[in-house]
Parts: C-alpha cells; sequence; structure tokens
C-alpha cells in the first residue's frame, strides 16, 4: 500500500493491516529485550560463576542496565532517521540490530571456556540491543499513533504495549516450556540459550516483514510541505517543554513497570521464597491479564482524555506501592503473591496503556519520531533500566523496604506532572484525517 498523492487518510482496513504489521515486529523486539531479563537466573552462572546468587544477579542486572545507555543514544540516531527516512525504514533498521544482539548472545561460550571475554561479549550484546530498542519505541509508538485515526488513536497506539508485554510473556513462556520439558541441569547448561536462538530467527522473519509497511501519512504531508528538519538541536530549541514533560511524565510509569515485571520475578524468587518455577508461573498469568487491559484502557482514554488515567495511577501507585511490596515480600502463598502482583499491574495501566499516545500527540511530525523516542530513553536509561540494580543493591546492603520509597517518590514526581499537563487528546499535534 502507497500513500496516494494528496496524501489521503488511510482506510480502516488499510489501518488495521498497518497496525498489525507494526505491532508484529514490536513484539519480537521486546521478546528478544527480555528474553534477557526472563532467562537470568539461568545464565547468570555462565558469566560470573564465582559469586553468591544475590551477587549473580547483580552482575547480569549491572549489564541489563549497561543496556540501557545505549536507549538515548539509538532513540538520537534512530529517531532522527525515522524522521528524515520514514518510520518503516527505522522499524526494519531496528529488528536487525535486535537479531545480531540474541544471536550474539545464543552463541557466546561461558566464563569458563573464554575466561573474561565472555561477559564482555554479553555486554556487546546488550548495547546492539540497546540501540535496537532505544529506536523501536520511538518508531513503533509513532507509527501506531500515526496510523490509528483520531477517533480511536487511544485504542490502537495502546498495541504497543501489548505487544512489549506480549514479547515479554513471549519470553516467560518460551522458559515455562523448557521448564517443563528440560531437566534443571539441561536448562542450566545449554537450554538457556534457546531462546535467543528463537529471537534471532524471528527477527530475521519480521526484518522481511517490515520491508513491506505502509508509510504512514503524517510523514508523507510532513515530508512533502518541508519545514525543519528533526535534530538535537531543533529539539530542544523549539520543544524543551515537551521534551522535559516525556522525561518527566515516563520517569514513575517506566519505574513502576519494571518493578511489577521485569524485576517480580527475582523478587519472588529472592525475597518472597518461591521457587523459579512458581515465580514464572505467576509473572505468565499476571502479564497475560495485564496486557488485555491494555486496548480497553486506551479505548477509554478515547471518550474521557488521557490526564483522568494517568492521574489514577499516579494517586494509586503513590499510596500503594509501599504496602503492596512490603506485603508480597511476607507472602509464601503464591495465589496470594498472584494477587497483588496483579493489583501493582492493574495500578500501572493508567500509564503503560496510553504513554506511547500521550507523547506522540506533543509533537510536531517532523521531529515526533525523536520527539517521543529519546526523551523516553533517557528517562528509562536512568529510572527503568537501572530499577533491578538498585532494588538488589537495597536487599544486598540489608535495606530492601528503601527501594518501595523510591519507587513511590519517582511516582509522585510523575503525579505532578499528570496534573499540570494539557490532556493531549484534546490538543493533539498528529495531523492524518
Amino acid at each position: 500500500m502507497t500513500l496516494a498523492p494528496d496524501h489521503r487518510a488511510p482506510t480502516q482496513r488499510e489501518r488495521l493491516k498497518a497496525i498489525i504489521g507494526g505491532s508484529t515486529g514490536n513484539l519480537v523486539e521486546w521478546y528478544d529485550w527480555y528474553a534477557y531479563a526472563a532467562f537470568t537466573l539461568y545464565f547468570a552462572p555462565h558469566f560470573f560463576p564465582n559469586e553468591d546468587r544475590t551477587a549473580q544477579l547483580l552482575s547480569a542486572a549491572g549489564i541489563f542496565a549497561v543496556g540501557f545507555l545505549m536507549r538515548p543514544i539509538g532513540a538520537w540516531l534512530m529517531g532522527i532517521y525515522a524522521d528524515r527516512h520514514g518510520r518503516k525504514s527505522g522499524l526494519t533498521l531496528s529488528v536487525a540490530l535486535m537479531c545480531a544482539g540474541s544471536l550474539l548472545i545464543g552463541v557466546t561460550p561461558g566464563y569458563e571456556t573464554i575466561g573474561v571475554a565472555a561477559p564482555l561479549l554479553l555486554v556487546l550484546a546488550r548495547l546492539m540491543q540497546g540501540l535496537s530498542i532505544g529506536g523501536e519505541y520511538g518508531a513503533s509508538a509513532t507509527y501506531l499513533s500515526e496510523m490509528a485515526g483520531r477517533n480511536r488513536r487511544g485504542f490502537f497506539s495502546s498495541f504497543q504495549y501489548v505487544t512489549l508485554i506480549a514479547g515479554q510473556l513471549v519470553a516467560i513462556c518460551v522458559l515455562l516450556l523448557l521448564q517443563a520439558s528440560l531437566s534443571i541441569a539441561q536448562l542450566d547448561d545449554w537450554g538457556w540459550r534457546i531462546p535467543f536462538f528463537i529471537g534471532g530467527a524471528l527477527a530475521i522473519i519480521v526484518f522481511w516483514l517490515r520491508r513491506g509497511l505502509a508509510e504512514t501519512q503524517s510523514f508523507a504531508v510532513a515530508r512533502a510541505e518541508g519545514g525543519p528538519k528533526s535534530g538535537f538541536v531543533e529539539l530542544i530549541t523549539n520543544h524543551p517543554r515537551e521534551t522535559l514533560t516525556v522525561m518527566m511524565l515516563t520517569a514513575g510509569g517506566t519505574i513502576a513497570f519494571y518493578a511489577y515485571s521485569i524485576y517480580m520475578q527475582k523478587f519472588l524468587v529472592n525475597t518472597s521464597g518461591l521457587s523459579r518455577e512458581a515465580a514464572s508461573q505467576i509473572n505468565a498469568v499476571t502479564l497475560f491479564l495485564f496486557m488485555l487491559l491494555q486496548p480497553a484502557a486506551g479505548a477509554l482514554s478515547d471518550r474521557i482524555g488521557r490526564k483522568p488515567l494517568m492521574i489514577t495511577f499516579g494517586i494509586l501507585g503513590v499510596f500503594c506501592t509501599y504496602p503492596i511490596f512490603s506485603t508480597l515480600a511476607k507472602t509464601k502463598d503464591p495465589v496470594m503473591a498472584a494477587l497483588l502482583v496483579m493489583a501493582g499491574l492493574i495500578i500501572v495501566t493508567g500509564y503503560t496503556s496510553i504513554n506511547a499516545v500521550v507523547k506522540a500527540e506533543l509533537f510536531p511530525a517532523h521531529i515526533r519520531a525523536l520527539g517521543v523516542a529519546l526523551p523516553y530513553a533517557l528517562a528509562n536509561t536512568l529510572f527503568g533500566g537501572t530499577a533491578e540494580l538498585v532494588a538488589l543493591w537495597f536487599k544486598q546492603v540489608g535495606m530492601e523496604q528503601a527501594f518501595y520509597i523510591y519507587v513511590t517518590v519517582m511516582i509522585a514526581i510523575s503525579l505532578g506532572v499528570y496534573i499540570r499537563m494539557r490532556d493531549t487528546a484534546k490538543r493533539s499535534l498528529i495531523r492524518e484525517d
């Protein structure tokens, strides 16, 4: 499908086809990203063999955080690329980098075979994946928001997080399948490599899929009209308020999301004392339900606006985070643990379901991908990517409850932004119909 010379708005069928195509690629990218976190408990001893469990997890979490250091660079480079050359071009490039990073993790020998080169190659792979995912978020969030249509923008753009969560969920399901089909010794020895080979293979398929995606009307119109070129100077000079707004509205939401999803599997094992299998099952079930909530909340934002959902997340996050985590720390019942985790994820839905469209609606088309990606990536590097590292450090020094307070404070800061910012549903800068 190509845009007509008059830049006509796509039909509903064309929108749906493009959104499904873009979302499928997003799912695979995030599967590759989350496979690292899902299998950390198994591969950490191969790269850091002479440490206790918490130290191994801390080292692996450190490399997970290192991957986030490349996200702002990826957001900067590929955000500009997507603004200047098209959204689908940025999406294609990002999935190619993710493929290379996943395959590198899958083939890297352990520390006992190649020594210090093993963790160094792991760092290299995560740097490549961080570069990829930094560009992926801005390109996919922009693409889905621009293809969605004015009246259903919240609903359709929520699939950015549906596929993000689905990628994490698929990684967990692969873990559950391997836990059921392999012995613990096999999984610890070589089975943990399988998900990275799966991710690399799927990324190759998505690479070809994304080459056939349609470009958005917003990009076509912006390119035809000319105007300023996307770039860092243009962003901070002419859109400083929007850039800071994206950073601050992201800070509390991203740390809450990572605390209740990525870190939660380790928290249930390392603090609550549940088995690795039970923690994986809880993570899978709660993430599946969490995923189903996203379109419903996105559709609700199309009716009542974006601000009410974000403010609800902020208020509930401030008052409920500490009680949920402190209760989980003492919970030995898997059912009760699942209910508590689900409560936290329901709260976070007020942010996750609409954060992509809110950011996209703040910027004009010529700089939208960069404006969405770069400040988001900076906030994720500072808060999301370090969430596990901070949590495990607090635990190691005997101050685990300080992490609960830290998450609460960051949500409170974002709540202040939600209250003061405009409702982007009513004042959107996206022009496509």
